[in-house]
């Protein structure tokens, strides 16, 4: 078994912009954040917003040093960079931005989400890059619901989507700098599933949705977070009522962390570079 280390639990909420109300589940700059290659977990909702003919959202901002990885549960949410990339992304869709050396995007409600409103829902995941690859070219992979596998787990509706990583000798579509698993889970009630993993990989599993027993010890409910030791492979997870999950799985990067909003290098001086950079471009 792989060993539980905490689960914890994101009480306040901060908004992004004026279309994201955010939960930030971990961070690279808070306590007891050894999470690498992850940095950072914002979960967005849910949350009902009323017709209107503005999008919301948040307007182009900076980031350099990482990627961002957006899942969608509900609604929709059109991305524009610098780096001329731009798409939209609904219910079950991905967008693994990779900013390396820098670029400014936005991420708006869809128009079509904008006039009917609606329940919005998406999760944001950080991922670091090593440093041999922080000032790479920036580039976008745009991942639509059709293109991520699903593994059916046992007869009563509980599956596995594969984002990035394998499973089972299926292969998510996403590319990733380092090893990383990232698997979307549907766990149908009173399901139990066992699902084997890397050993000395950083685990992590959030609970968007449910109440799931870990190990047949712990209980997760809903948005929990629950952080493994690196020893062992397997987890059993059983679930207690109709649940979703987000399971994340890498390799540790070992190398220093310098950080500063958004903007993630490897010492003080490149995050001043970082800064310097971005008010060079006139901003």
């Amino acid at each position: 078994m792989k060993p539980l280390h905490r689960i914890a639990r994101a009480e306040h909420s901060h908004w992004v912009g004026d279309g994201f109300p955010v939960r930030t589940l971990f961070s690279y700059n808070t306590q007891d954040a050894d999470v690498s290659p992850f940095l950072l977990l914002d979960y967005a909702g849910p949350a009902e917003f009323a017709p209107a003919a503005k999008p919301r959202g948040v307007g182009f901002h900076p980031h350099r040093g990482f990627e961002t990885v957006t899942i969608v549960y509900q609604g929709e949410v059109v991305h524009r960079d610098t780096a001329g990339n731009g798409g939209s992304i609904g219910p079950g869709d991905v967008q693994w931005m990779t900013a390396a050396k820098g670029l400014l995007h936005e991420e708006m409600h869809s128009e079509a989400f904008t006039r009917r409103g609606g329940t919005f829902e998406a999760v944001q995941l950080w991922v670091n890059l090593p440093a041999r690859y922080k000032m790479d070219t920036p580039h976008y992979q745009s991942i639509g619901y059709t293109r991520i596998p699903a593994v059916k787990l046992d007869d009563y509706g509980s599956m596995l989507r594969i984002i990035a990583g394998d499973f089972q000798g299926h292969k998510g579509p996403a590319r990733t700098y380092t090893p990383v698993n990232l698997w979307d889970l549907r766990l149908s009630a009173e399901q139990t599933v066992e699902v084997d993993l890397p050993e000395d990989y950083t685990t992590i599993l959030f609970a968007l949705k449910g109440r799931v027993e870990i190990n047949r010890s712990a209980i997760l409910n809903d948005v929990e977070l629950a952080f493994f030791k690196r020893d062992g492979t397997r987890l059993t997870l059983t679930a207690r009522t109709n649940s979703i999950l987000l399971l994340m799985n890498g390799k540790p990067i070992d190398e220093p962390i310098a950080g500063y909003g958004p903007f993630v290098m490897n010492t003080p001086e490149e995050i001043r570079q970082a800064l310097a950079d971005f008010k060079y471009q006139g901003h």
